[in-house]
């Protein structure tokens, strides 16, 4: 047993998410573990481009309110408190409403070293649709 020091805040990557999203890493599914953790802070508006994991992913809401949303129009409005789990292969994309910040602890495994398959940003029109129904 040990314990794990905070890591430095970083700001997620712009090729990957739509406004400002901070990162903590907690665990970096170092062998022979597959686990892959972090606090994600999503500001209001902020969100990740469309994208999927090969062994799924597990999101846990610890404060705020976010949306989780997949290709064919599902869209779950997560709460503090709240899970949502992922399928593997399911494209979606998740992140903070209109008008207030989200954090989510992000849980993944890797598979073969690869976490997740990363596509294009989610539209505008999608994400106002995706506030406003849910």
């Amino acid at each position: 047993m040990y314990l794990v020091p905070p890591t430095p805040t970083a700001k997620a990557p712009r090729e990957r998410f739509t406004g400002d999203v901070y990162l903590n890493t907690l665990n970096t599914a170092e062998p022979p573990s597959r686990l892959a953790a972090a606090m994600v802070r999503f500001t209001p508006g902020a969100r990740t481009n469309w994208h999927s994991h090969p062994l799924g992913q597990t999101l846990h809401c610890t404060d705020g309110a976010g949306l989780v949303a997949t290709r064919d129009g599902t869209v779950i409005r997560m709460r503090a408190g709240d899970t949502v789990h992922t399928p593997p292969g399911e494209e979606h994309w998740h992140g903070a409403t209109t008008d207030t910040m989200m954090y989510h602890l992000a849980l993944v495994e890797h598979d073969d070293g690869r976490s997740a398959t990363w596509g294009e940003p989610v539209t505008e029109q999608d994400y106002a649709t995706a506030n406003t129904t849910h």
